[in-house]
């Protein structure tokens, strides 16, 4: 990598990190304990170019790549997980997902207001009996004249009740086949799209996450994403990169529970010492600084690989998966170094132990990420 692009990512981890201490930091309690979603904080990173910063500049984007994408993803999970997740929902699921796979109408229509941040992005694949089984979608669009009408239900869906533009998948042909699912852009003011029940979360308060229902919603053909039954296939290939950005996330709360950790350590003092003269704390965080830079490398190994065009299913699954457990041990860690202290809101450690979780879940469990890692080393 050119020392050039080594120093524009630079630039962006100081810009992001200076919004996130100064803009963000002094909120989150508040916005974690409200369940707020900070619109005006999206309109900054819009401004910022921050909402389409893998999109080409034809299209409104930065047009920069996932190298400098996981750098943005990083500093603001380290100060809120929940923005950290947003963010990477609306660049990698629903607008990395239409810059794929969209024509190039669809692209002009939609792109340019989600790279400016005008509106925000969702992303419809999972149902209440398709988690993990994402072929067994549920959700059905059947051919109206010209058009579709969709029906179906989807839930934990990023953006849901505040976002503009969703991108949905449903059934175009009965039976169990992944091959006849279709990708659809569903606006989400369109006449049946409602946003459902509210997720009352354990972390990631801040990211809106709600369930999203359709009902004999109409849409005219150019809403159709590819061509018919390719939805599940494009699926996939958006999570591969979308993995990146939960490896990256669960990078960014590692960092900043880690961060948290090394200054409680110099600060309390037990027995006349700071604690972290003890060998019971340096251990801990000597193996938190490991596993976090460990983490930090198999992410950017993936996004090395998807800058350069390369297949990225075994990697991104890697990254995933190691990641985000490490951001919950790390963060237990934290909390542990904090002893009782640390299982108190007066500090951020709890936090970001309550945020790491969503990271062996989202986008495909730990679990689901070890299926992957070894279909793809058995050939399969």
């Amino acid at each position: 990598m050119s020392s050039a692009v080594l120093d524009s990512i630079d630039e962006i981890r100081a810009m992001v990190r200076k919004l996130a201490r100064e803009e963000i930091a002094p909120h989150v309690r508040d916005w974690d304990e409200r369940s707020h979603f900070p619109r005006e904080v999206f309109a900054q990173l819009g401004g910022l170019g921050l909402l389409g910063i893998l999109v080409p500049e034809e299209y409104g984007g930065a047009g920069l790549d996932y190298r400098h994408y996981i750098a943005v993803i990083e500093e603001l999970s380290a100060v809120e997980g929940g923005i950290g997740l947003s963010v990477a929902a609306h660049n990698s699921l629903c607008t990395n997902h239409i810059l794929l796979f969209g024509d190039e109408a669809q692209k002009r229509a939609w792109l340019p207001r989600l790279a400016s941040g005008e509106i925000l992005g969702a992303w419809g694949l999972t149902e209440p009996e398709a988690g993990s089984d994402a072929g067994g979608t549920r959700s059905v669009a059947v051919r109206d004249g010209d058009g579709w009408r969709l029906s179906g239900a989807k839930n934990f869906i990023t953006h849901a009740s505040v976002g503009g533009v969703a991108v949905v998948v449903a059934r175009t042909s009965p039976g169990t086949d992944p091959h006849g699912i279709s990708a659809f852009i569903v606006p989400l003011d369109a006449p049946g799209v409602v946003a459902g029940k509210h997720e009352d979360k354990v972390g990631m308060r801040v990211s809106d996450t709600a369930s999203l229902v359709l009902v004999d919603c109409r849409l005219g053909p150019e809403a159709l994403l590819g061509r018919e039954g390719e939805g599940f296939i494009q699926a996939m290939t958006v999570l591969d990169g979308g993995r990146i950005s939960i490896a990256a996330l669960g990078v960014g709360i590692a960092q900043g529970a880690f961060d948290a950790a090394v200054a409680y350590a110099k600060q309390r003092r037990q027995f006349g010492r700071p604690i972290g003269d003890f060998q019971g704390i340096r251990f801990k965080l000597a193996d938190m600084s490991t596993l976090l830079a460990a983490a930090r490398l198999l992410t950017e190994h993936a996004a090395d690989l998807k800058d350069a065009g390369a297949k990225t299913t075994r990697a991104s699954a890697q990254a995933k998966v190691y990641a985000s457990e490490a951001a919950v041990h790390i963060a237990e860690e934290a909390v542990q170094i904090h002893g009782g202290y640390g299982y108190t809101k007066d500090y951020p450690v709890e936090k970001f132990w309550r945020d790491a979780k969503l990271c062996t879940i989202g986008e495909g469990t730990s679990e689901i990420q070890r299926l992957v890692i070894a279909r793809e080393l058995l050939g399969e």
